[in-house]
């Protein structure tokens, strides 16, 4: 039950985080666009574009990362995924999370470090607009720190799968599950498409 309770308060976090992160994006277009047309046409670049835009990425890119994995929507290969059994994926899946919180824990080590640091010394860019290096450090260490803790919860279902076993994951359900379709598998789901073909005979 509290695993459940903090599933459905990271999600919206997530995804206002996501949000946020598209936001910026469309900031560094509009930016890089009028960047780009005021210094080829009028020979004016816009002040700061480069250093908003370099700010920006981290959010862009470190925003979206925890929202994918809950929907698990993380580019993987999927070749041998679809033909193992219940169990098999449940381990595949258990590998992969223990790897991404591995290299990620590293990161989110590394970042905060960076981070106390940048703020000690209260790091900018250099150029016409000084912008401080800070936030964006910030926000990598803390969208590395949510991403792990959806790691963590993602493993635990994997190994609940792994152990009580159950149906394998059908290519439609895979497919159904990364764009957001359903949130759970039924058990019975293979079960019932064999009860349908066996009628069809």
């Amino acid at each position: 039950m509290t695993m459940n309770r903090l599933t459905r308060l990271l999600e919206p976090v997530a995804l206002g985080i996501l949000l946020f992160g598209g936001l910026g994006l469309i900031i560094s277009t509009f930016l890089g666009t009028a960047d780009v047309v005021g210094t080829q046409m009028f020979g004016v670049p816009v002040p700061g574009a480069t250093e908003i835009t370099e700010s920006t990425m981290v959010l862009i890119v470190f925003g979206a990362l925890t929202y994918t994995q809950i929907r698990r929507s993380h580019i993987r290969v999927e070749l041998l995924y679809m033909r193992a059994g219940a169990r098999g994926q449940a381990a595949m899946d258990i590998f992969a999370s223990l790897m991404a919180m591995l290299f990620f824990s590293l990161l989110l080590w590394q970042a905060t470090n960076e981070a106390l640091f940048s703020i000690k010394i209260d790091e900018a860019t250099f150029g016409l607009v000084r912008m401080p290096l800070w936030p964006a450090r910030i926000v990598l260490a803390a969208g590395t720190a949510l991403l792990i803790l959806q790691l963590l919860l993602d493993l635990i279902v994997d190994v609940d799968r792994l152990i009580k076993g159950g149906e394998a994951l059908s290519v439609q359900q895979i497919i159904e599950r990364d764009i957001g379709v359903i949130e759970t598998i039924p058990a019975d789901a293979a079960a019932m498409d064999i009860d349908d073909k066996e009628e069809d005979r």
